[in-house]
């Protein structure tokens, strides 16, 4: 978001980001990570909506997603901050892909308003015509395997590769929440997706063709991407990343850079056999680790994990074997700056969308290993369609 509204400010707009306190516990709170991009972001004004009481939603179980429904008892914040504007100051909202309840104050302001969908035009073409394809079903999807499934703009979908949430029976009720969810992505003016045409070109005209959602007129779909950060700037040694500064003496090309630190899924023992491969490959590589989550139940969203205990997670002596043509971080790495090191030859990657743009717009070939969510999809649409990755399959 703080990407897009530089593009904004770049048009010539004053644009403040509105935004909620996280209602969980985590590992930064919302208040430093606002302070911290703010002081980053100058030009940009940021407004925090007071906070409103949250369930405890650890104890209960239930799945992070439903903490989306959250958003609407902040309608009435919002709509109190957008009458703060003069009526003629204000020239639209956009609404982040998960906040589309406060779309109904818009219409009721009469505001103009757009969605951005940070995700790709493939995964948005698959979302908006899920509804139409369980309409009327009396069974998940679940019970369909990987039965290859059409849908318009994209290569065929086995049905296993869509999130997982929206295999489960259409009465179900996170399964319903997450269909209104991207049924109301295009109820807006527009949808400004993160991706650029010539990469997702048949899905992005999937959406603009009137047979994409029989009997519905979807609004237009504008490719604003890739909306990737510039990285450090050249010659600025401040605070430079040690893993930089290690890829420096590598050869071009030479490195496979591994990250898998979206949630931690990645278990205890995935970890040791990447291990195990990288070793007996002999390639060269950068891996950043994190400690895996507790378990695979809403609770890893919300829980706070400690740094990674290295001689722990590693196979005995693994590090000190390797040293010579490997490093491992345990810090968050700058993607941007190792995709463009010249040292940097493919990346291995759970395909979250933005990890895939960062990649292809610096001209590195990925190795995919999806996880959850959307990141199967991607899979697909990267392999078959866009060609910029192959399958990275797991042994039986």
């Amino acid at each position: 978001m703080t990407e897009l509204a530089n593009a904004f400010l770049k048009h010539g707009y004053d644009v403040t980001m509105v935004m909620i306190e996280p209602p969980f516990k985590s590992s930064d709170s919302g208040a430093s990570a606002i302070q911290r991009i703010a002081a980053s972001n100058p030009s940009i004004n940021f407004h925090v909506l007071p906070a409103l009481p949250a369930p405890d939603f650890a104890a209960s179980g239930k799945h992070p997603f439903l903490l989306l429904q959250l958003f609407l008892e902040y309608n009435e914040l919002f709509e109190e901050f957008l009458r703060s504007f003069h009526r003629r100051r204000l020239h639209s909202v956009v609404l982040d892909m998960f906040c589309v309840h406060a779309l109904d104050v818009c219409v009721k302001l009469d505001i103009p308003v757009y969605t951005f969908f940070a995700s790709g035009a493939s995964c948005l073409s698959v979302l908006t015509q899920f509804p139409a394809l369980i309409a009327g079903r009396r069974t998940g999807l679940k019970e369909l395997g990987d039965t290859p499934l059409d849908f318009l703009g994209v290569p065929p979908m086995p049905a296993s590769h869509l999130i997982k949430e929206l295999l489960e029976h259409p009465e179900d009720e996170l399964c319903k929440k997450m269909t209104n969810i991207w049924k109301r992505n295009t109820e807006t003016m527009g949808v400004l997706v993160n991706t650029f045409e010539s990469l997702e070109s048949r899905a992005v005209q999937s959406l603009r063709d009137p047979l994409c959602v029989r009997g519905r007129i979807l609004p237009s779909i504008y490719c604003i991407g890739p909306l990737v950060s510039k990285g450090s700037k050249d010659g600025d040694d401040v605070d430079r990343n040690e893993c930089l500064t290690w890829l420096d003496s590598q050869p071009d090309r030479s490195v496979v850079f591994l990250c898998f630190r979206s949630k931690g899924t990645v278990s205890a023992e995935q970890l040791k056999e990447i291990a195990v491969g990288l070793e007996t490959s002999g390639q060269r590589f950068l891996w950043s680790v994190c400690t895996p989550a507790g378990s695979r139940d809403a609770k890893k969203y919300l829980e706070v994990r400690p740094e990674p205990d290295l001689d722990t997670l590693m196979p005995e002596g693994f590090l000190e074997r390797t040293k010579d043509r490997g490093l491992v971080i345990k810090s968050w790495a700058p993607q941007v700056d190792v995709f463009r090191h010249r040292a940097t030859g493919a990346f291995v990657k759970h395909c979250g969308w933005n990890s895939v743009l960062e990649a292809v717009s610096a001209g590195v070939p990925m190795l995919c290993w999806p996880l959850e969510a959307e990141q199967k999809m991607n899979k697909v649409c990267m392999t078959e369609d866009m060609g910029v990755a192959v399958e990275l399959r797991q042994a039986l």
